[in-house]
């Protein structure tokens, strides 16, 4: 099933619409967006950090080099290939702050429900074949929550606002979690990258751009 003939646009609206969103009073603007990418590969990452709002995009520090590097290693995709064939989503798309004994606050249930119409919409949009969803809140969202040790290193089928897709669960790539540095997470993640490589979606975006 190909994307329809003005799904660029529509993408654009979107994130134009959604860069202008303030429905949760707690967390800090601005919204930070990905690419305008028409993709049928949708990353959902758990929110930005303090530093994406600066920079004006998603895993703009250094979780996002290590992120990066995976793709590389496995796909030979650059940050800037990666960008352009995989449509970068999240859970929560402000930064929510810090808490007050340190490190970022995480979402909580009502903030996680407001920013569910952006991701609906998306799938409804690019009608993902495969999701990666990253870390273990992205993970819980289409999965349920479980241990990473049963979840990194599989592929599931589910169903998510309609749209039958494959998942493809990654750890999250922070420098504060050595979860994917030893195992069995070390394994694990190399399971879901050659998972990741083999995918029709993959191969698909690598031999169209």
């Amino acid at each position: 099933m190909t994307l329809p003939p003005k799904i660029d646009t529509e993408i654009q609206h979107h994130l134009d619409a959604l860069r202008r969103c303030a429905l949760c009073p707690r967390m800090q603007g601005p919204v930070v967006v990905g690419r305008p990418a028409a993709s049928r590969i949708i990353l959902i990452g758990q929110a930005p950090g303090d530093k994406e709002p600066k920079f004006g995009r998603p895993f703009a520090w250094t979780a996002g080099k290590t992120l990066f590097k995976w793709f590389e290693a496995v796909l030979g995709w650059s940050e800037d290939k990666t960008r352009d064939r995989v449509y970068f989503a999240a859970v929560c798309r402000c930064f929510p702050g810090k808490k007050p004994q340190g490190g970022d606050r995480v979402p909580d249930e009502a903030e996680i429900a407001n920013c569910a119409r952006w991701l609906e919409r998306e799938f409804a949009l690019l009608q993902p074949r495969l999701v990666l969803p990253v870390g273990k809140l992205a993970i819980t969202q289409l999965l349920g929550e479980r241990p990473l040790v049963e979840t990194v290193g599989r592929s599931f089928e589910a169903v998510c606002y309609g749209q039958a897709i494959d998942v493809v669960p990654l750890p999250h790539p922070s420098g504060a979690s050595p979860w994917h540095r030893m195992e069995p997470g070390k394994t694990l993640l190399q399971k879901a990258l050659t998972l990741l490589a083999d995918h029709p979606a993959v191969k698909s975006a690598g031999n169209n751009l």
